[in-house]
């Protein structure tokens, strides 16, 4: 086992959180490096899969995640006449499993609260270079940090020091973006499902139960709509009310939970990278969470792949003798389950963000019934829950996870459960 650490986390997003929290408990002397002068979350909500949520159970947080967010049981796509696209429920893999949707400040709060060490934090303070060899951190200002034993680079998916790693097999930004908002869930008749919408793969709006939040016991949707980034301007140019007549015509009832929505800035704007790298760590140094491996949201696995990317990190450092053979045991690791979300992100993208016509006609003729082919069912739900291992592996969740999400959860209503819209 690897002795006691001195360790510089560069970022304080989910990776960077829950690779403090537990290398901390480990009795490695942790600090960790954040650009912003007020860390807080950033975007609106977000689905915990079964994957992320074993990794806050191994961390004692699963009770706190579970009173905040919102379980849901089931992910329903259609077009605006009513025709089904997708349809998973999580039941067709185990009937007690299911996601949880959550907004990023309550997973934020759970996650700075469980930082015995938070005084460690240096706010403000943005790292421009790392010496991989001697763990020596640069900032913008020229100071000099550390040496450290290790230095773990979770800098997010635009990451400056990704670079300073490996050259980049793939990183490039997404044409397509999002607007986000959090808004009350009031009488949403959907509590247990995200509901998607899409005309063509030109627009997609989606809503997500996301629950509530330390400091506000309001129950909340967080809401998505797809645009291209190059459009940004032009869409706060055409004016807001434009934009909830569009939305109204599209989908009526998600336009009614928009009624508090009078200004442009109540939307944030969101864009994506794609990311793959030649290799994740150098000499001291270690990318994790976005800055490692980029990807679309399309899968909704961001949160998720960070949490378990940390507690990968925090086992291959209890396992090893040597720094070394922990980041090439944790690349490993974590590359096994990370490459087939790579590449189903990269090619299922483009069938509900983009301007192909043609390929979402065929999305919307052939997704429901390729789900129900023998097999077909059974790996699109494990690329949801998170749990796919390669083309033909399953990744094994924890007999006792899965009683204690079974333990917790609430039922749902009929309608939650219903196969209409």
């Amino acid at each position: 086992m690897i002795g006691k650490l001195n360790i510089a986390i560069v970022g304080y997003g989910t990776a960077g959180q829950a690779l403090a929290i537990l290398l901390s408990r480990d009795g490695h002397a942790v600090e960790v490096f954040e650009r912003a002068a007020e860390p807080g979350p950033v975007g609106a909500g977000f689905l915990l899969q079964p994957t992320g949520l074993q990794v806050l159970w191994q961390m004692g947080l699963l009770p706190a995640a579970l009173e905040y967010g919102a379980p849901v049981t089931r992910l329903y796509g259609e077009t605006p006449d009513g025709r089904g696209v997708m349809d998973m429920r999580y039941q067709g893999l185990d009937s007690r499993m299911h996601g949880l949707g959550m907004q990023r400040g309550a997973l934020f709060t759970l996650l700075a609260d469980a930082w015995e060490g938070i005084a460690g934090l240096h706010r403000g303070t943005r790292v421009a270079s790392v010496d991989h060899e001697t763990g020596r951190l640069a900032d913008e200002h020229g100071r000099k940090h550390g040496p450290f034993d290790l230095v773990i680079a979770a800098d997010g998916s635009a990451s400056q020091l990704r670079r300073q790693v490996s050259e980049s097999r793939v990183d490039r930004v997404y044409p397509w973006g999002a607007l986000w908002c959090l808004v009350p869930r009031g009488d949403w008749p959907w509590a247990g499902e995200l509901r998607q919408r899409y005309v063509a793969a030109r627009k997609m709006i989606g809503l997500l139960p996301v629950g509530t939040r330390p400091g506000d016991d309001v129950p909340r949707l967080s809401f998505f709509w797809s645009l291209p980034t190059s459009d940004f301007d032009a869409w706060k140019e055409r004016g807001l009310q434009a934009w909830l007549q569009q939305i109204d015509g599209i989908w009526p009832q998600a336009s009614t939970r928009l009624q508090g929505i009078i200004d442009a800035s109540q939307l944030a704007r969101a864009s994506y990278r794609d990311a793959i790298q030649k290799q994740w760590h150098r000499g001291r140094l270690v990318l994790a969470g976005d800055a490692a491996h980029a990807m679309s949201p399309q899968l909704g696995q961001g949160v998720n792949m960070a949490l378990m990317d940390a507690m990968a990190l925090r086992d291959a450092l209890r396992d090893e003798a040597r720094v070394g053979d922990a980041l090439a045991r944790y690349q490993r690791v974590r590359r096994r389950h990370v490459s087939i979300y790579h590449f189903w992100s990269h090619w299922l993208t483009p069938l509900f963000q983009s301007d192909r016509d043609v390929v979402a006609k065929i999305r919307d003729m052939s997704m429901l019934p390729l789900g129900r082919l023998p097999g077909g069912s059974g790996h699109m739900l494990r690329i949801l829950s998170g749990t796919q291992q390669g083309w033909l592996g399953k990744l094994a969740l924890e007999p006792g996870f899965i009683a204690a999400l079974s333990a917790h959860r609430t039922p749902v209503s009929p309608k939650e459960t219903s196969f209409g819209a």
